[in-house]
């Protein structure tokens, strides 16, 4: 029988809203995003103290990115707030990175104007909406990105202009090669996975195959573990399944015991695991012992392994895979990947109750 992720019409067809297009048009739009970013005018003299990504979903997983990322390089911390609150800590000596896609996710403008209260500094990166109307009037640095995309497809652009930022404002600095080699490793992990390249020589429909009829857990590890997030996340939104993602080695002291259960449960499991050829010993050590005690009862164990020259290209080959395993498995089950209904519906219930919008409004005018 034929694959039917090997029927390019097939394939045109259930993914209506070509999804698959716009990850292969993932390197450009990089590019155009540190473009963007690099216009941008930026504030003199900050040297904060710590720094805060406020974002919710797509918008908000650059941020835990960018955190692993630079883990080991940047003296200051980083966190990632995806709430209505900031966190106490949250004050002027604070440097908040506000990413909206829309530019009206009711949690982030919250707490775009608790930081503005507080007298953070702050920079923004939105498409529009609301938060853009504020950055004007508040005179607050912004990167406008480009409409019409998932907030998940854009990550390019809720990424790529944060550390551009962070250059201009001399916070870190010669990362331009590390960037032009994650763009490099989008571009060949992409080229590999692309629809026209067949299954038999084709990572992601391999890993799309394996996991129908399953439940996807990815395991990353240090830098992997916002990528494993990642691929969670895509699992869900674009293939329409539950999945999950846990750590080395923090899984070792809870998680593995779950597979005690019976196996009617744990066989509905398929593992992800995320490799790197230079990982630590202790972790490699960590990867196999648990594979060989524990994930035998799991439905099956596969492995995802970093590609690239440098510490971003690999996390971002890792990415680039998984984004297009999940595609693939929405085709498998007949789903375009592309809408998010239920998201939606959600949206909207809320809008109604919370009034949020009429409420931004009012601060708004507050400003005139």
């Amino acid at each position: 029988m034929v694959n039917v992720l090997d029927l390019q019409n097939k394939i045109k067809e259930i993914d209506r809203s070509n999804m698959l297009g716009d990850m292969l048009e993932t390197p450009d739009y990089c590019r155009d995003a540190i473009k963007r970013a690099k216009r941008v005018s930026v504030p003199e003299g900050v040297r904060p103290k710590n720094i805060v990504v406020v974002g919710m979903g797509g918008s908000a997983i650059g941020g835990e990115i960018l955190r692993d990322w630079l883990r080991d390089m940047l003296p200051i911390p980083i966190e990632v707030s995806r709430d209505y609150a900031l966190p106490a800590y949250v004050n002027k000596d604070t440097l908040v990175f506000v990413i909206s896609y829309s530019g009206n996710t009711e949690e982030t403008l919250t707490a775009f104007l608790s930081a503005t209260q507080r007298k953070c500094t702050i920079v923004a990166v939105t498409s529009g909406g609301q938060l853009e109307s504020f950055c004007k009037k508040l005179h607050v640095s912004h990167t406008i990105i480009p409409k019409g995309l998932q907030p998940r497809v854009a990550i390019p652009y809720t990424f790529f202009p944060i550390p551009v930022l962070l250059e201009k404002m001399g916070i870190i600095s010669g990362i331009e090669t590390e960037l032009e080699n994650a763009i490099a490793a989008l571009e060949q992990v992409g080229k590999a996975n692309a629809p026209d390249i067949p299954t038999k020589s084709n990572k992601a429909k391999q890993l799309a195959t394996e996991l129908k009829d399953t439940i996807p857990v990815v395991y990353g590890f240090s830098q992997y573990t916002s990528i494993a997030h990642r691929l969670k996340t895509q699992f869900n939104e674009n293939s329409k399944v539950p999945s999950k993602s846990e750590a080395f080695s923090e899984l070792n002291h809870n998680e593995t015991v779950g597979y005690d259960a019976p196996e009617q449960l744990t066989k509905q499991l398929s593992i992800i695991l995320i490799r790197d050829q230079q990982e630590l010993p202790e972790i490699r050590n960590r990867i196999e012992t648990t594979t060989n005690l524990v994930f035998g009862k799991a439905n099956k164990v596969m492995e995802i392994w970093a590609e690239g020259n440098s510490k971003l290209a690999k996390m971002f080959s890792v990415m680039c895979t998984g984004d297009f395993a999940s595609v693939y498995l929405a085709i498998l089950q007949d789903k375009d990947p592309t809408p998010v209904d239920i998201i939606d519906k959600v949206k909207d219930e809320l809008a109604k109750k919370n009034r949020m919008k009429e409420r931004f409004e009012a601060e708004l005018a507050k400003l005139k």
